[in-house]
């Protein structure tokens, strides 16, 4: 995945780390289980899952075989990638749901899963009660892009060219209501433009049709964008972001350019069930934050257009994740969003 009312405070909502959380899905058995884990020993006993919500080969997949293989050789045990894409994100997410809750299965998603996809599709869990992030594993800004056959080569010129155009033009985005959405709705309140939103089921197809000339623009993440950019194939305006991403040091951001609300993103994280034990899910987070302070897995990170997780703990990411959620709810209902 990953703005709403105050979009420019949404992608540093994963930096606090608040006062302690009690995970409002945690059960009194879960509180109970918690009480007891207060030790890892033993764990873990077997390999350990890393459920995919994704499709094979996409940033999810890839991101959980880095973790995996750190975490493997960390722990003394595999790290085992299960690939579960599909129905939005939901049935991995009900594989995990469905296991025993001993810290051998884990949940390998993108926030927008969480905190976007809901306001959209119906869940069969509830993603604030049902799942707690464990860690944070990577982030990257949304950006604007475009096609080469768009004559406008800078933000300014791309402004000039969709006012001069009489009903507007296509933005795609990879999903309604998803934050990749959301932006090109915030851009065309902030500037005045008309942009015509033309919805895909997922960022792979929308970028395909981008490349082929199928419509001019896109909001999407580096995450997605990173390799076509690097390889001259898409053109990037501006990046939805507080500050220059230092992957793309030379692109600025929507807040220089004078249009700060537009700011988004998206992220990656691990997720379990609150019932699994404290202590696993604390000696997890800190093997996560290892693995992500080493060059070699960070330069992988890179490799992908994200940068490594910025740390926050259990409780900080339960607060950012809920915020976030209310957050989008509240924007996708200023603009009158109905779920198709």
């Amino acid at each position: 995945m990953h703005e709403p009312h105050d979009p420019s405070a949404r992608r540093r909502l994963l930096l606090q780390a608040g006062a302690s959380l009690l995970p409002a899905g945690l059960t009194g058995a879960g509180r109970a289980a918690n009480a007891q884990g207060s030790s890892t020993a033993g764990w873990p006993a077997r390999p350990v899952r890393l459920v995919v919500n994704g499709a094979g080969g996409g940033s999810t997949d890839v991101s959980a075989r880095i973790l995996g293989e750190a975490l493997g050789n960390a722990l003394g045990k595999p790290f085992v990638v299960d690939i579960k894409a599909g129905g939005s994100g939901t049935i991995g997410a009900m594989e995990v749901l469905k296991s025993p809750p001993d810290g051998h299965t884990f949940l390998m998603s993108i926030g927008a899963v969480m905190t976007e996809v809901p306001h959209s599709v119906k869940m069969p869990f509830d993603p604030l009660k049902d799942f707690r992030a464990v860690a944070e594993l990577w982030h990257g800004p949304l950006l604007l892009i475009g096609n080469n056959q768009v004559p406008a080569k800078t933000f300014p010129e791309l402004l000039a060219w969709i006012k001069a155009q009489p009903k507007g033009v296509s933005i795609a985005n990879y999903s309604a209501g998803t934050a990749s959405h959301l932006m090109g709705v915030v851009l065309a309140r902030e500037a005045g433009i008309e942009l015509n939103h033309v919805s895909y089921r997922g960022a792979p197809p929308a970028t395909t049709d981008l490349i082929a000339g199928q419509l001019p623009l896109m909001f999407t993440g580096l995450s997605v964008s990173y390799a076509q950019l690097k390889a001259g194939a898409v053109r990037p305006y501006a990046v939805a972001a507080s500050k220059r991403s230092e992957l793309l040091p030379d692109v600025p951001t929507f807040a220089e350019l004078g249009y700060p609300k537009v700011e988004g993103g998206s992220w990656m994280a691990l997720w379990t069930q609150p019932q699994v034990p404290t202590a696993i899910q604390e000696r997890l987070r800190q093997e996560i934050d290892k693995a992500l302070a080493r060059p070699d897995v960070v330069e992988r990170f890179r490799n992908m257009g994200t940068l490594p997780g910025r740390g926050a703990n259990a409780d900080g990411l339960a607060r950012a994740i809920a915020r976030e959620y209310e957050q989008t709810g509240a924007l996708l209902r200023s603009i009158g969003y109905k779920p198709e």
